[in-house]
């Protein structure tokens, strides 16, 4: 391990709005984020593989009357993010360091109010769809930690991971889908804020069209 990603994990050690093992709060927070946490309560919205944090940043900046989390496994990808969050002050975001598939180890039931998944890897090999962040495993835990009527959005470049994930929530009727194949050509643009991930600036340099969906639970 480089040098540099040392230093970065030191860094999130003490830091306090990164929660990861070792840390008195991991796995202590359940059902108790804004109590405990944020010390406020206002809706809970999560970025499930959040990468440098650059959408959870952007939402925090934008409606200081809601907390973010930005989750992701990667440390030095959190350094990134916290280190933003505490550039420009902003008391209502902050990380977990965790994988994603033992999210409802660390959210209670109906604790969480809107999930974002944002250009998460669209794992191409059969033998790893269930690794989806879209299968259903991945669908029956976000409906168990979100509220009625709480919303999930992805956002992708991957036309099979989109093809993948519209299918799967036809199949289960999923309530208020929306969607598009090209959002940026579409109505539906305004729903993701203007905000931008580094993937994504990267993908639109290339003209690739970007996916995007959204449908609420029950």
């Amino acid at each position: 391990m480089g040098r540099g990603k040392l230093e970065k994990f030191a860094v999130n050690a003490n830091r306090a709005n990164v929660v990861e093992p070792g840390k008195d709060q991991y796995e202590k927070l359940k059902g108790r984020w804004n109590s405990e946490f944020f010390h406020k309560n206002q809706p809970l919205v999560l970025e499930v593989g959040c990468g440098k944090g650059e959408y959870t940043i952007g939402m925090a900046q934008r409606y200081p009357q809601k907390n973010f989390i930005g989750i992701d496994i990667k440390g030095n990808r959190i350094w990134k993010g916290s280190t933003l969050a505490i550039e420009n002050a902003l008391h209502n975001v902050g990380f977990l360091r965790v994988f994603i598939e033992n999210l409802d180890q660390h959210f209670g039931e109906q604790e969480v109010d809107e999930i974002w998944v944002t250009f998460p890897d669209p794992q191409p090999r059969k033998r790893d769809i269930k690794r989806r962040l879209m299968s259903p495993r991945f669908l029956d835990m976000y409906q168990r930690i979100l509220k009625p009527g709480g919303k999930v959005h992805l956002k992708t470049d991957s036309e099979l991971l989109f093809d993948y994930s519209l299918e799967v929530l036809e199949e289960r009727k999923a309530q208020n889908l929306l969607y598009t194949k090209d959002l940026y050509e579409s109505d539906l643009q305004d729903h993701t804020m203007g905000i931008y991930t580094t993937f994504e600036k990267t993908y639109l340099e290339l003209g690739v069209p970007i996916k995007y969906l959204q449908f609420t639970v029950g």
